[in-house]
């Protein structure tokens, strides 16, 4: 056959086939704009400025160095004036919208840099401290606190930092408020033990926190050189009253049940034991030690229902004025002592401006519970706290929130839309249908409905986050609602109320009978089969499209908008199941070392390897071992360790400097906190010098030999968390030594 005539007969078999896919492009283009303009009506386009704001600060946290607060301002300002121009030009408009939001996000994570801005230790040094102690967290042995600190003296570079955190290991002689001088060993705060890990020394520096360490020797209490700030005064009283209450309620009840009511009553966690912790983490109910949105809503609930009936017991008053606008008012007061009253953190100030919101909708004849005032809590914690929508925090809270709220909207729309007409005009299938839909919505089927639909939109962050999932989680957490909702919350404003009378004793044991339930239940759900779900981590635009999918879910209303989460999660799913995985990985202070064996487990290398960074490896190969279990396979003595990897090449941790002669000529990776000689052989060299500049490292062996590197630092990277090194000299110079070697310190939970 000629070409002329072959190309005539693919254009005969393909033209029919363009025909018949043209009809179907415009059908689905007719159907999406027919559904965006049902969206618009429903003034549901104003819920992705909010997304469109939280991307502006995942751009800002993103960006390889710090950009200057005057252009970010005047960029803002910029996309402002052009979308004012173009207000008659509907499809550029609502783009310069959407950009002036982009914008505004990016502004706000500059403008939050530069208030918090503070002095940061730069390595491990001994000091002489002064400063207001601002809160304490009892454990059962010793005590962690911040110190608002005065002066410091002998740190490294004279560094003053704004506040550190320390422990102590005996019984504190001081309380909060307190102004205390101290010998104390800080080091800065820890960087991601992994490429893509937590770092704990972002957080820390939005906290302010220029240190993290512990006392050495005593710690003395001192007379006030000046009167300490009306608000540390008042936040210090404050945590005085929580640990007595806490001390209190543990004392009581005793162990772990008296550790969980103390975090449940007071938010006190720090009483709780390892196993404590793993058993209901392994349950799925780790959130019951924490003060949340759950409980934030059910103390404003019980003062908004309760002061209502209250209220209305008075015919004067429930006919002649508006109770259900004083009963809100009233629970907004109640819900900003509790918050004040249980610590007030960053997690619970969410939950309380969410809650504030939907309450102040009552007072101006609003639905409180709306999308829309979701929307307005995303935007007042990216305008304050905008680094909070890196935190599993805000990403957990709020994607459950807004599944609620979507399966109260669907509710609604089945209320409105249910068939009026007489059964005898609906089909046998549409009655079984109606009263199916009215069990799960209205009937005992809607809080497991509300469970399943909240579970699923946290799933992605939960694996993403935290390397797990717990498929009993419809058992756990209904479990946990019920304990909350009529043992916690209620227990923890009645004993509160008792405790200056010295009556609250009986309260604490009503709450034990709760707690114990919830301890027998989870170690049920703990040892079935399957409790935990281990998942290996995944790339973060993975999680990109997971979130962009849950949005899609939860923010459109019309079936047609909500189909594209789909496509967004399949693409997200793909990314999470092609993780890239590591064969060794290497925090940033390089005194440690996870390696891949040939049996394909890891195991760790160094003499004692940090909790926090053993524990980050673990769970982001989906490793359920403890970091105890998993120092098999490497030799290792007092100079380093030395392990193989899957293809046979030696990995050698150097400790001591006595240790490179031997191990350079032999391994073929050498890992140090040390300053490597310049004429080591191996091929791969991973020192003090290579770390500084990129932070973590992760390695992955490729085919023939080569290894594809991955850093937790960018090339050039300069943030105020993570600035860039200072010029270091030459390898081969081998410089002297500045004392003692950074470690890591890790976050003290």
């Amino acid at each position: 056959m000629s070409d002329a005539r072959a190309a005539e007969h693919e254009e005969l078999i393909d033209g029919p086939r363009a025909l018949s896919l043209a009809p179907r492009l415009q059908r689905l283009r007719a159907a999406l704009g027919a559904a965006y303009a049902e969206e618009t009506e429903l003034r549901r386009p104003f819920l992705w400025r909010a997304v469109a704001a939280g991307a502006g600060v995942l751009l800002y946290f993103a960006a390889n160095h710090e950009p200057p607060l005057a252009l970010c301002v005047g960029a803002l300002a910029v996309v402002v004036a052009l979308a004012v121009l173009v207000r008659g030009h509907a499809r550029a408009h609502a783009l310069l919208v959407a950009a002036a939001f982009v914008a505004a996000g990016f502004a706000a994570g500059a403008w939050r840099t530069s208030r918090v801005a503070a002095p940061v230790v730069t390595r491990v040094g001994v000091g002489e401290l002064t400063g207001f102690v601002e809160e304490i967290d009892l454990r059962r042995a010793g005590a962690r606190f911040v110190l608002r600190v005065a002066s410091a003296e002998g740190l490294p570079g004279d560094v003053v930092p704004a506040r550190v955190r320390l422990t102590t290991r005996g019984e504190p002689s001081f309380a909060a408020g307190d102004f205390i001088a101290l010998k104390a060993r800080l080091m800065p705060p820890a960087r991601a033990a992994l490429p893509g890990g937590y770092d704990f020394a972002r957080d820390a520096y939005f906290a302010r926190l220029g240190g993290v360490g512990s006392a050495l020797g005593r710690i003395e209490t001192m007379p006030l050189p000046d009167p300490a700030p009306a608000s540390l005064r008042f936040f210090a009283g404050v945590d005085r009253l929580r640990n007595a209450l806490a001390l209190r309620v543990y004392k009581i009840i005793g162990d772990d049940a008296g550790a969980i009511a103390a975090a449940m009553v007071a938010g006190k966690r720090d009483f709780l034991s390892e196993s404590a912790k793993d058993l209901i983490r392994r349950a799925g109910i780790f959130h019951i030690v924490t003060i949340s949105g759950m409980q934030m809503t059910l103390v404003a609930g019980i003062f908004f229902v309760g002061l209502r009936r209250l209220l209305a017991t008075s015919q004067t008053l429930a006919l002649n004025y508006p109770i259900r606008k004083w009963a809100a008012a009233l629970a907004m007061a109640g819900a900003v002592l509790y918050d004040i009253g249980t610590g007030s953190r960053v997690g619970t100030e969410r939950a309380l401006v969410m809650t504030l919101i939907m309450l102040a909708a009552v007072l101006f004849d609003r639905p409180s519970l709306s999308m829309r005032n979701l929307a307005l809590a995303v935007f007042f914690v990216v305008a304050v706290e905008p680094e909070a929508i890196l935190g599993a925090s805000f990403q957990l809270s709020f994607a459950a929130v807004g599944a609620l709220i979507a399966v109260y909207e669907w509710r609604g729309a089945h209320v409105a839309q249910a068939p009026r007409g007489p059964p005898s005009v609906r089909s046998r299938f549409q009655e079984w249908r109606e009263a199916l839909l009215d069990r799960l919505l209205h009937g005992p089927g809607a809080p497991l409905v509300a469970t399943l639909c909240a579970t699923s939109a946290t799933a992605s962050f939960m694996a993403y986050d935290f390397h797990e999932l717990s498929p009993y989680v419809l058992i756990g957490n209904p479990l946990t609602l019920a304990v909350i909702e009529f043992f916690a919350v209620p227990c923890a404003l009645l004993g509160a109320a008792l405790y200056p009378f010295g009556l609250d004793g009986f309260v604490w044991r009503w709450l034990e009978m709760g707690i114990d339930l919830v301890i027998w239940l989870a170690g049920l759900i703990a040892s079935a089969p399957g409790a935990s779900l281990h998942v290996k981590a995944f790339p973060p635009w993975a999680i990109l499209f997971l979130a962009l999918a849950v949005l899609s879910a939860v923010l459109w209303r019309t079936w047609t908008l909500r189909a594209t989460a789909i496509p967004l999660a399949l693409v997200g799913l793909i990314g999470a199941g092609s993780g890239p995985g590591f064969d060794l990985a290497i925090p940033a202070t390089g005194d440690a070392a996870a390696i891949r064996l040939p049996t394909g487990q890891l195991t760790l290398l160094g003499k004692k390897p940090g909790a926090f960074a053993a524990e980050q490896w673990l769970r982001a190969d989906a490793d359920a071992r403890a970091a105890a279990d998993a120092r098999t396979g490497a030799a290792c003595d007092a100079d380093g360790c030395v392990g193989r990897l899957a293809d046979g090449r030696a990995v050698s941790l150097v400790l001591s400097r006595g240790a490179f002669l031997e191990d350079c000529a032999r391994a073929a990776i050498i890992v140090t906190p040390l300053r490597a000689p310049g004429g080591c052989a191996a091929p791969i060299v991973i020192d003090r010098l290579k770390l500084a500049e990129t932070g973590a490292i992760s390695l992955r062996l490729r085919p023939e030999g080569a290894v594809e590197w991955t850093t937790a630092r960018g090339v050039d990277e300069d943030r105020p968390w993570s600035p860039r090194p200072a010029q270091t000299a030459r390898r081969g110079a081998v410089p002297e030594e500045d004392g003692e070697d950074a470690e890591l310190s890790e976050p003290i939970e």
